[in-house]
């Protein structure tokens, strides 16, 4: 009989509570650098929009501010995520994040509802032109945040967090709506009277790319929810972990979900039909063990252990009939 490893259980103990402590802490950082510069940005803006009489300013003073909601609700989420698993909740707090998530997703769309509604209000509205110098503004949010997009895509790829991505690439269709804000408050300054609805335009793109922006988070997060398989490259990154420990003669399942930005992992191991239960269940420590050393974003690894084949010695019902 092959001589499989000798395993004590206390070896298969996590072993990257470290790395996804680290994890959690630059997603925090992300976020609440993420919240400072929204609500400056918000309230900047927003002041520029009532003394520039620019209801896209404003819009888009909203969508910094409503972007603030987000990051608070996300660092909640991310703190409330790190509670210890108990006996009435086994698999931790990991989904808090998703949950989040999905209703700031909702009541930003509500808000875009009502916010598309009192810009097609305002197109026959008459209002003064907009000074020059909302054109300065409007420029300045475009470059921060262009530049947060980068910075939050960098650590959302580090962390893995779906949040924020999500955020990452609210941060990007924030620098693009600004320019929509640009150009429509460009065109009302140098078309003049005629050209007055240009503002209101440019809010109602503002408002349909943050909405759109909302519905995909929506969408990720439900996605999360429901525990969708991870992307099939980590999946096969995992199994070829596992085929490696010495004494692995399969895999019949491979199943491994999202939970924040941790996963939890499920397999069926195939091994030796001729060892002991002491030795399988020593030999799936192994494996546990290794995947989590190898994969620390796996917060649990759950192991079910099949025979490979049915054991020499071993009768068929028919036989023993004989």
């Amino acid at each position: 009989m092959e001589q499989l490893p000798e395993v004590h259980p206390e070896a298969s103990k996590p072993t990257s509570n470290t790395f996804r402590q680290l994890r959690y802490r630059d997603a925090l950082f992300g976020a609440w650098l993420g919240l400072w510069i929204n609500l400056a940005l918000g309230i900047i803006k927003l002041i520029a929009g009532i003394i520039g009489q620019s209801f896209a300013l404003l819009a888009d003073a909203f969508n910094s501010l409503s972007d603030c909601v987000t990051s608070s609700a996300v660092i909640f989420a991310l703190n409330y995520s790190q509670r210890p698993a108990n006996s009435n909740h086994p698999y931790g707090f990991s989904k808090a994040e998703a949950l989040a998530g999905s209703h700031v997703a909702l009541a930003i769309l509500i808000s875009c509802f009502l916010l598309g509604w009192e810009a097609i209000e305002r197109l026959t509205v008459q209002h003064g032109l907009p000074p020059w110098w909302t054109l300065a503004v409007a420029a300045a949010n475009a470059v921060i945040k262009e530049s947060l997009y980068w910075y939050k895509l960098k650590i959302a790829k580090s962390t893995g967090s779906t949040a924020l991505l999500a955020h990452a690439w609210d941060h990007r269709n924030d620098a693009l709506c600004s320019v929509a804000v640009l150009i429509g408050l460009s065109v009302v300054r140098i078309g003049g009277e005629a050209w007055r609805s240009a503002d209101e335009v440019a809010s109602l793109v503002v408002v349909c790319v943050v909405g759109f922006s909302a519905a995909s988070i929506f969408r990720q997060s439900l996605r999360e929810m429901l525990d969708l398989q991870i992307d099939e490259t980590e999946v096969d990154a995992m199994r070829a972990t596992v085929q490696k420990v010495p004494g692995v003669q399969g895999i019949e399942k491979f199943r491994v979900r999202k939970s924040g930005i941790e996963q939890i992992a499920e397999l069926h191991l195939r091994l030796p039909a001729e060892i002991t239960v002491f030795a399988g269940h020593a030999l799936a420590h192994q494996v546990k063990a290794e995947l989590m050393q190898q994969h620390p974003m796996l917060r649990d690894v759950i192991i079910h252990v099949e025979p490979a084949s049915e054991p020499a010695s071993h009768s068929s019902p028919e036989e023993s009939a004989r």
